[in-house]
């Protein structure tokens, strides 16, 4: 049977039905709880239950200790009403009034740009435009009827073409791309989704915190920020394991030399024939190496949940980074059947 959920402190209010997470109930009637994932891994979309009762779902235990689950806590991408529900959490404004939608694409082009990352440039139809947040992602939707979440690397006004940075992990849809996808091909997917992007009304300094092919929603919103002229200070951090891992280098680079956004590409793992003079070791580090104050800053971090944890953890614990200045979009795998 349908229940109510109010959400607090803004007091609206929704139903949700029993085939339903809140999340899902919540974006169908136009209320964006912040999310990311929605597989129960990245913890984005926790939340606090202050009355009524749910089915927690499935989820990763780290995105939800038992700590928190007994402090009150749920993810809302996971958990389901068993009643009437009072819930405290985020709400996202800036994405309420863009539409999420499902549309065929074509691939265009398919670029290799490191041994085991292609970007994929998709083509929608003629009369088919999709409005969209810098650093929002979209689900590719597969014929076995999963999805494959990808981040859009390029920025609004440059929609000509939709930008995807896909790493060879070996899963179903990677696996097609680098041995079976062929240029032309009919995609579907569903989006904008996530509530990734840039925060336009303040003017705290940035730091943009990027692993692997989390440099994709990155690169869309910075410039997107060179687009619209924004004029706070912007500093990239890019980690890698080796140097062909920095598959777009020298972009960041022209950033910081015709815009002045500063860029510090940092590997973990240099070889020997990458001839790597630069940063070393954990980009988080890398970070607090460079700032042991982040209390008047934005962080804005995307790539391994490993990295984005961290990041999380020690910024606001040791370097005074606020909570709720921080900003995230962990690459996180499907969520094994668990409590």
């Amino acid at each position: 049977m349908p229940h109510q959920v109010t959400i607090k402190p803004s007091n609206h209010g929704f139903t949700v039905h029993d085939d339903e997470t809140i999340l899902e109930a919540a974006l169908r009637e136009g209320f964006v709880i912040a999310y990311g994932c929605r597989n129960g891994a990245c913890g984005t979309c926790k939340g606090r239950i202050l009355g009524g009762t749910v089915d927690y779902g499935k989820y990763q235990e780290h995105a939800l200790p038992d700590a928190e689950k007994r402090a009150g806590l749920a993810l809302f991408c996971q958990a389901r009403a068993l009643s009437d529900l009072t819930i405290e959490c985020r709400e996202i404004g800036a994405v309420r009034d863009i539409q999420i939608r499902t549309l065929p694409c074509r691939v265009q082009k398919m670029e290799k740009v490191g041994p085991e990352v292609m970007v994929l440039h998709l083509k929608l139809p003629a009369n088919e435009r999709l409005q969209f947040l810098a650093g929002q992602y979209i689900d590719i939707l597969m014929k076995d009827g999963k999805r494959r979440s990808l981040s859009m690397a390029n920025p609004p006004h440059d929609d000509a073409f939709l930008q995807l940075h896909l790493r060879n992990y070996g899963g179903p849809f990677s696996n097609y791309v680098f041995s079976g996808m062929k240029e032309k091909e009919i995609l579907r997917f569903e989006g904008p989704l996530g509530t990734f992007f840039l925060r336009e009304d303040s003017q705290k300094p940035i730091i943009l915190l990027a692993s692997g092919t989390g440099f994709a929603p990155i690169k869309a919103i910075i410039e997107h920020a060179i687009y619209k002229e924004i004029k706070r200070s912007l500093t990239l951090y890019w980690g890698a394991r080796v140097r062909s891992d920095l598959y777009m280098n020298e972009l960041a680079a022209r950033w910081e030399r015709d815009h002045g956004i500063k860029y510090v590409p940092v590997l973990s793992e240099a070889l020997p024939s990458d001839h790597w003079t630069g940063r070393t070791g954990l980009v988080h580090r890398a970070v607090m190496d460079d700032f042991p104050d982040l209390s008047g800053y934005q962080v804005y971090a995307c790539g391994a949940p490993v990295m984005v944890e961290a990041a999380h953890k020690d910024f606001t614990s040791q370097r005074g980074l606020p909570e709720d200045e921080f900003f995230s979009d962990a690459f996180t795998p499907a969520v094994p059947a668990s409590s």
